[in-house]
């Protein structure tokens, strides 16, 4: 066993865990990956790496399994679930769970984890796709200090920065929390932002490229912003993505006691979104129901010209 060089599972190969996978292999490390559609299968082979039967084939040959499966239902199925990776797994085996999901979910997760004689770590990414296949995402990461040292070499191939926010589990939720209402009110306000631009009859690209050299600018303004100029709604992160995040949010908050009115209203605009059958299209389609609400179709509409 070559610990410098850990075998190293993915358990879900959208485009996140497509370019943690991908980034391990070009530092040089064996991959193994797991994904529902073929396609991703053959991607990730085409570039050498190996396909897994199942989450228990792919624990047996794993040092280090990173997980990117969409929610908390699904991480307990492909690990504690028939044919999970947990059972079929060696003592020590590292799991670094990258699923965006309540604080309390993860600590669950995490515990059982540590009771089967596991190696958890609690670590929610951000970045998208972009800097994923880059490998330089952020990692908000909370485990003990052993699971670090043993996942180190995946670490460093698929990030850029590793934050360390203390042994306990549950801390790396609590943190993609945050960064998730800021993330999703901000897609909110630069859709919005757009939308009337383009009902003042502005030049999207010009807003866009004026925008970001004023105070008014966002990460989330100047990435997905760019998604609406070239009316490019591929999904690198889903609608429903953001119904399902912004609702941990809004739930997350309910129970600490913590008002959230714009989460509630940015998710209350996902939601819509996503119910007028823009769900599977990039998070910025939010941009197009909105103008389609003004009456109006923005650069890429599906329904440009109807």
């Amino acid at each position: 066993m070559d610990h410098t060089r850990p075998a190293t599972g993915v358990i879900g190969l959208g485009s996140m865990g497509m370019g943690a996978a991908l980034s391990a292999l070009r530092a040089g490390l064996p991959v193994i990956g797991l994904d529902l559609r073929p396609e991703a299968l053959a991607t990730l082979t085409a570039a050498g790496g190996q396909a897994a039967t199942d989450a228990a084939d792919l624990g047996a040959r794993s040092e280090v399994v990173l997980v990117y499966v969409v929610n908390a239902a699904q991480a307990r199925e492909v690990l504690f679930g028939p044919d999970g990776a947990v059972a079929a797994s060696r003592q020590g085996t590292v799991f670094v769970i990258c699923v965006t999901m309540q604080p309390a979910d993860a600590q669950d997760i995490c515990a059982r984890l540590a009771q089967a004689g596991m190696l958890a770590i609690d670590a929610p990414v951000s970045g998208g796709s972009v800097k994923a296949a880059a490998g330089e995402i952020s990692m908000m990461a909370a485990g003990p200090a052993a699971a670090f040292d043993r996942a180190a070499p995946v670490l460093e191939a698929i990030s850029a920065t590793v934050f360390r926010l203390g042994e306990d589990p549950g801390a790396g939720a609590r943190m993609k929390t945050i960064n998730q209402l800021l993330a999703g009110v901000h897609i909110a306000a630069a859709a919005e932002a757009l939308a009337l631009a383009d009902a003042f009859g502005m030049d999207l690209a010009e807003v866009h490229r004026v925008i970001q050299s004023c105070a008014g600018n966002s990460w989330m303004f100047a990435n997905r912003g760019a998604h609406v100029v070239a009316g490019d709604y591929t999904p690198h992160s889903a609608v429903d993505i953001f119904v399902k995040d912004l609702g941990i949010v809004t739930d997350a908050a309910r129970g600490a006691g913590a008002p959230t009115p714009l989460s509630d209203a940015a998710l209350a605009l996902f939601r819509q979104a996503s119910a007028a059958g823009m769900g599977r299209l990039d998070d910025a389609a939010v941009a197009l129901f909105l103008a389609r609400q003004g009456g109006r179709r923005l650069p890429g509409d599906p329904e440009e010209g109807a």
